[in-house]
Formats: structure tokens, C-alpha cells, sequence
């Protein structure tokens, strides 16, 4: 009886020290990574390489045949952002594998699987003969993307990364672009166009060597990956601060809009937790230095990490068309979920 007693004292204390482990964990986790974390902070620019998961449909039109004008995917029920994945029950992943068999169908239907709102739907279409000859269904697709950024953050154990601080979204229909597969190089910066008043700038670089990481994912807050290496010009490692910890007033940007990583004073306001698409507080350029290469925030300084007192607080996101010296930025939280 006694033996039986000193086993239920030791599994009611083993219950009592798991419960009590339990209750000391759980508070770390609801807080989130953001208020403990440490990251190497960013600033270099990254050119990345994105092809679809699918094939997604940008464009609709009519085009002339010797019955005068039609368009056969749009009668059909093709619908912008629909998601080519299959036709005629074989899997598509480029643009050009549906254009050889719209042109080759010899105005024979053919059955187009589409991915809609994550349902998939099947649809017929019948190619038409153009007047130049050619059989057309009158659709626009679009199965790559490329272009170049700033790296927010990568971790240090993993060298997982997050840049942007927005999605790589199709410049017609601004849909996120679905990932299959991605890549991400060094860049060579070669010009900087300053920005005006209604004509954003932008930062133009070409890619340089080989593929240095690759993309995981591509989301509303950013795009995220893992390097191969550290980039060259980052190193520095930051605590990454909550929401309640960004303050209106004097920041840090960090970006590489000379050639090299440089730090270039901002001043925050407006700072919203609630707001969404990357639109967490304004970012005002204060720094006569970063004024007189790019006149504010341009293209290619999305990601471009953000510091306050020390620590990380998020990225640049979008620059305010009509007033270049002016932008928006992410928390870093925010970003550090969605990864």
C-alpha cells in the first residue's frame, strides 16, 4: 500500500511540473517572436526569380477573324485570375505549353481546368482562326516574374530570410502571384532614377552570378526564403521589437541605394496596429543624403529594414506616389508570423 501511495505522489508531482512548464511556456509563445527574437537585420538588395504554380490569366480581349471580332475564353467563362493548372487533364506550368496547344488545336475544344477563389472549375473553350491565320482563344497569361529588392531580415541559425515587406503580385490584375518555384541572386546596382511628384523612382540593378538562395514562399507581408550564404555588407544582429513598441518620431532605414548598405535617418507617424496590406505606420525620408540620391523612397528599397531605439521594427513597403518622400511600412511582427 505504501509503494502504491509513493507512485501516486511521484506521478501527481510529474503531472504538477509538466502543468506548471506548460503555463511558463505558453505566455512566450502568445507573445510572439517579435518581442524576444534576434535577427541579423538586412539593408542588401536581392533579385529574385518567380515562376507560377499554375499558369494565371491576366488579360481577356477580342480579336478580329473573318466573322468579325470574338473572344473565345471570355464567351467560354474564362475569368480574370483564374489559374490555368490543366488542359484537357494534363498539367500546365508555362504560358507557352497553352499557347502551342491553343495554336495546334485546329479550332478543336479544348477543356481548360482552372483553379477559382481555390475551387476548381473546367471549362470549354474552342479556339478560333485569327486573321493572320492563327487559332487564338483571346487570353493574356503571365508564368514568371523578376525584379529586385531589399532583404528585411534573415535568421541566424537557418539563414532563412524575408524581404519586400509586400508580395510579388502580376502587375495587371494585382493578384498575388502563386509560387511553384523561385530564385534569388546578388545584384549589381547600376542607376538610380529619383522620384517625383506622380512618376515614382526606381533602382536599377542587373542580377550577378549565380543563384545565392531560394524562395519558400511568396505572401501579402513579404517574400520569404533561405540564403545559401550570409550576403556580402550584413551582419549585424538586432532584437526585433512588438507593436506597442514602435513610437512615432526618429528612425533608421537601412538600404543599399549607394552600392554598398547604409544607415539614413526617417521619422515615423501615423502609427495604425490594425491597418493591413503592409500600411502599419508612415515613413517620412528626413536624411539629405538618401534625398539627393533617390529623392525619397523608390522601387527596390521595399524591405528596406527599419530601426528605432536599437531595435527592428519593420520594413518599407510602398512608397506615396504623389509625395516620393514619403512612404509606408510593415511591422516586423507582422512579417515574422507570416514566416
Amino acid at each position: 500500500m505504501t509503494h502504491f501511495n509513493n507512485r501516486k505522489k511521484r506521478t501527481v508531482c510529474v503531472l504538477l511540473c509538466i502543468l506548471l512548464l506548460t503555463v511558463l511556456i505558453l505566455p512566450v509563445s502568445a507573445a510572439g517572436k517579435a518581442e524576444r527574437q534576434e535577427v541579423i537585420v538586412g539593408g542588401c538588395l536581392f533579385g529574385v526569380r518567380l515562376y507560377t504554380d499554375g499558369v494565371p490569366v491576366v488579360g481577356i480581349e477580342s480579336f478580329e477573324t473573318n466573322n468579325g471580332k470574338c473572344s473565345p475564353a471570355h464567351e467560354a467563362g474564362i475569368k480574370l485570375k483564374d489559374i490555368i493548372i490543366k488542359i484537357n487533364g494534363t498539367p500546365v506550368t508555362t504560358s507557352s505549353q497553352i499557347t502551342t496547344i491553343i495554336t495546334g488545336s485546329g479550332g478543336k475544344t479544348i477543356t481548360f481546368t482552372v483553379l477559382r477563389a481555390g475551387k476548381e472549375k473546367e471549362i470549354s473553350v474552342t479556339p478560333v482562326k485569327a486573321t493572320d491565320g492563327m487559332y487564338r482563344a483571346g487570353i493574356w497569361l503571365r508564368d514568371n516574374a523578376a525584379g529586385i529588392g531589399t532583404v528585411t531580415y534573415i535568421i541566424p541559425e537557418t539563414l532563412e530570410f524575408a524581404g519586400l515587406g509586400h508580395g510579388i503580385c502580376d502587375g495587371e490584375t494585382l493578384s498575388l502571384m502563386p509560387l511553384l518555384r523561385g530564385s534569388v541572386s546578388e545584384v549589381e546596382l547600376n542607376s538610380v532614377i529619383k522620384g517625383q511628384a506622380g512618376i515614382p523612382g526606381e533602382l536599377k540593378g542587373s542580377f550577378r552570378g549565380g543563384k545565392t538562395g531560394s524562395l519558400i514562399s511568396n505572401k501579402k507581408t513579404g517574400v520569404y526564403g533561405v540564403m545559401i550564404t550570409l550576403p556580402q555588407g550584413v551582419g549585424e544582429k538586432l532584437p526585433v521589437a512588438s507593436e506597442s513598441e514602435v513610437r512615432e518620431g526618429d528612425a533608421i532605414v537601412r538600404c543599399a541605394v549607394s552600392g554598398s548598405v547604409r544607415d539614413y535617418t526617417v521619422r515615423i507617424s501615423k502609427v495604425n496596429c490594425h491597418s493591413e496590406n503592409g500600411k502599419n505606420f508612415v515613413v517620412e525620408v528626413t536624411d539629405p543624403a538618401l534625398l539627393g540620391i533617390t529623392g525619397g523612397i523608390v522601387q527596390g528599397m521595399s524591405g528596406s529594414p527599419i530601426i528605432q531605439n536599437g531595435k527592428l521594427i519593420g520594413a518599407v513597403t510602398h512608397v506615396m506616389v504623389n509625395s516620393p518622400t514619403m512612404g509606408y511600412g510593415i511591422f516586423i511582427g507582422n512579417m515574422l508570423d507570416a514566416a
